[in-house]
């Protein structure tokens, strides 16, 4: 049987005589198990496979894509840009779309961050403001400052760097001969708090910790690092907003520095243009991906104060320049859409309506609070996570090797939505352009979904 050259079959059956997938099993595609599925369009929140068939983005496409898929203004802003500079050396060489950029960076995040450094992905962002801030102290006088510190379940990148300060045995267990080991302070995840605890006490109590973390590593740590409110690839885990006011304050008393990995939720999806305003906190680094393009270009930035930028600003015979470049730094069209993305956030209401669209989910996840096999359903404004366990009670999850969150996966692709759960963690992060009964969509799917699931 002839089988069209553009057809799903035909271009899976391409993809996978020569493409390595990332985050992913090949043998589950090579054998069938799970379906490659070819895209050849999207329109705002939905992707359209090579036979027409539509899919409900409800993870925005690995958490990049704010404003729809193929969004007309930033396509445009794209194209434009493209015929007037498309790449220029960063070296020596600037350019109006890249100084607009930093300079809207400045106004919109939270004050003192007034240097911005560009890179072109997220773990990239993670590693400038890790090498940062060991330069910094190093040109201080301070080079016995060589530690970081991380929270339990935290995940900030796949290089090496940004692995290293990572606490997610599924990425970071094969390679940890090659990493960096971090001092680990507790999460103050609010799922792991203690029976009757808030989750403000459960933040006040790890707080604590990492006082006495502190007290004894601070002569040797360059800075703590922290996703703010949500800790997104160790399974949407969430905390109050008092801990960032309380890191802000221990770092300060301390002498160490605080990066806020914004990476994941910054551009309002915590409620928030950044989650750091929750907690009314600046820290010395934020490094910021993802949202930024609003999933249209490779960009990342860490911003930092004045202070570290006067460490490293000395004659060049002293030795102290940072000396860290990508070859895309500050790439002309990235950066162009990255102005466009932030003009949409200017010019139209988009967090009062993802305060909306936000409400409207946490309404129609309610019910899952009393299934018998859900332990936790937990949201922090455009992202909301259900906790799949083998038994409610003693929370004991299931087997990983059941890969219960797949079946999820599958059932939501036959029914043309796309979820990707974190393990046994279903989890919610739309295109901010979704619409209410987008959102009834996805939760009826993943719901039955779940059910499904569950069966054995």
């Amino acid at each position: 049987m002839n089988v069209p050259a553009n057809s799903n079959t035909a271009l899976a059956a391409r993809d996978l005589r020569h493409v390595w997938h990332p985050c992913t099993q090949m043998h589950d595609h090579g054998k069938g198990a799970v379906p490659m599925v070819p895209i050849v369009r999207g329109e705002g929140a939905w992707l359209v496979d090579a036979e027409g068939r539509r899919y409900l983005d409800g993870v925005s496409s690995w958490w990049v894509n704010l404003f729809g898929h193929a969004n007309p203004r930033i396509a445009a802003a794209l194209a434009d840009q493209a015929h007037q500079l498309e790449h220029v050396i960063f070296a020596g060489f600037t350019h109006e779309p890249a100084i607009e950029l930093a300079e809207e960076l400045v106004r919109v995040t939270p004050p003192g961050l007034d240097k911005v450094f560009f890179a072109d992905n997220g773990s990239s962002a993670i590693e400038v403001a890790l090498k940062m801030s060991f330069h910094y102290w190093l040109n201080r006088g301070h080079g016995e400052k060589t530690r970081f510190i991380a929270l339990t379940g935290s995940y900030h990148g796949e290089t090496l760097g940004a692995l290293s300060v990572s606490d997610v045995a599924l990425y970071r267990k094969t390679y940890a001969p090659l990493l960096l080991t971090p001092l680990l302070a507790p999460s103050p995840d609010a799922y792991e708090g203690e029976p009757g605890e808030s989750a403000e006490q459960t933040t006040t109590r790890r707080l604590g910790e990492l006082r006495a973390l502190l007290e004894r590593h601070a002569h040797e740590t360059c800075a703590v690092i922290v996703e703010p409110l949500v800790q997104c690839a160790g399974g949407m885990r969430m905390h109050h907003p008092s801990y960032l006011a309380g890191l802000r304050a221990l770092c300060d008393e301390f002498a160490v520095h605080f990066i806020a990995d914004e990476i994941a939720v910054g551009f309002g999806r915590t409620g928030t243009l950044f989650a750091c305003e929750q907690g009314r906190v600046s820290p010395d680094f934020m490094c910021l991906s993802k949202g930024l393009t609003a999933g249209f270009m490779p960009l990342s930035v860490v911003l930092t104060t004045d202070e570290v930028y006067a460490a490293f600003y000395a004659e060049y015979n002293a030795g102290k320049a940072f000396l860290h470049s990508h070859s895309y730094t500050g790439n002309p069209l990235a950066c162009r859409v990255a102005l466009e993305t932030l003009a949409i956030f200017r010019d139209e209401p988009v967090l009062e309506r993802n305060r909306r669209l936000a409400a409207h989910l946490a309404k129609r996840l309610e019910p899952l609070r009393e299934h018998p096999h859900v332990a936790d359903v937990r949201q922090t404004g455009m992202i909301a996570a259900v906790e799949l366990v083998a038994d409610k009670a003693s929370r004991r999850p299931y087997p990983a090797e059941q890969r219960r969150g797949l079946r999820v996966y599958l059932h939501g692709l036959q029914h043309d939505v796309l979820l990707r759960p974190l393990g046994n963690v279903v989890y919610f992060m739309p295109p901010y352009v979704v619409t209410e009964r987008e959102i009834d969509l996805l939760v009826d799917t993943a719901m039955r979904g779940i059910e499904l699931a569950l069966v054995d």
